[in-house]
């Protein structure tokens, strides 16, 4: 039983990694339709903002510095994906094959820009020793970190839902999701709240990308892409649009992959895609998405 415990939590952790990715697709895809597929470049754009600033700035191995270094990664991932969206995709709006091809470029010379400057060798991240603790849940032994990648993914679900529910931009987002045509009709700016959008999914991205790097001990250039893949099976699982379904799919694909990866050793990938496919089959718009019209 202890190790199903620590199994299930890391599935949570892995998830909720998962989710701070997927959220910002979801979200960019709910509002605008737009398909991102180099949101992976953002997350590894953070991943190795974290490295550099924890490894070159300030080497000290802190909780201070960490902190600082999950900020930075954010808002790196953050202004990556802003720029994206104002020199790329806010000339492609409603030409969504294009949006598709220029994405897939855009992520391609990422990863090439990212081997150019920090070589194919992943590089070893160095994060405080603390998060190497271990708390005991029952005769169950969980990494200090699985809970922390859980509490980050946790407050950006509740400072999602805030905004979406309490804000003027959320109701415009929510709005927007609804029926674009009818806001805009309304004389409302929605390029802005496209903008906005973009920026906290890069951020949450970004974030993503610095906590990857604890989780996987490092960070290489196709980090981002790897994690992409699972993040678009948890957007369609969960809903396109719906950050509740998207938290919850990111729980449901996290877990399954480190619980069968570990039972039947090699089939978690196949399990999820499995998984995928039964949604898609029995529930095409998801856990918690709506039916198209």
């Amino acid at each position: 039983m202890e190790i199903f415990i620590t199994l299930f939590i890391t599935g949570v952790g892995l998830g909720a990694l998962y989710f701070l990715v997927a959220s910002g697709l979801s979200l960019i895809y709910g509002l605008m339709g737009v398909l991102n597929f180099a949101h992976g470049a953002f997350l590894t754009a953070g991943a190795y903002a974290a490295w550099y600033f924890t490894t070159e700035v300030r080497a000290d191995g802190s909780l201070t510095s960490y902190a600082i270094s999950l900020v930075l990664s954010g808002l790196v991932g953050a202004i990556f994906a802003v720029a994206t969206e104002q020199l790329l995709i806010k000339h492609l709006y409603d030409r969504h094959i294009d949006q598709a091809l220029v994405t897939v470029g855009l992520g391609l010379v990422a990863v090439s820009a990212y081997l150019g400057w920090f070589g194919s060798d992943p590089l070893i991240a160095l994060p405080p020793t603390q998060l190497y603790d271990v708390v005991q849940i029952g005769d169950a032994f969980v990494g200090i970190d699985r809970f922390l990648y859980i509490t980050v993914a946790g407050l950006v679900l509740l400072a999602n839902f805030l905004m979406l529910r309490y804000t003027r931009i959320g109701l415009v987002i929510r709005a927007g999701v609804e029926n674009r045509a009818m806001v805009t009709a309304l004389g409302i700016d929605v390029r802005k709240a496209f903008t906005f959008v973009f920026f906290i999914g890069g951020f949450a991205a970004g974030l993503g990308g610095a906590l990857a790097t604890t989780y996987a001990s490092g960070v290489g250039p196709t980090l981002g892409d790897a994690f992409l893949i699972y993040a678009f099976i948890t957007v369609v699982i969960g809903g396109m649009g719906s950050i509740p379904g998207t938290a919850i799919a990111a729980v449901i694909v996290g877990t399954t992959q480190v619980l069968v990866n570990y039972y039947v050793q090699g089939l978690g990938d196949f399990v999820v895609v499995l998984l995928l496919a039964v949604v898609l089959l029995t529930r095409p718009q998801g856990l918690l998405g709506k039916v198209a019209h």
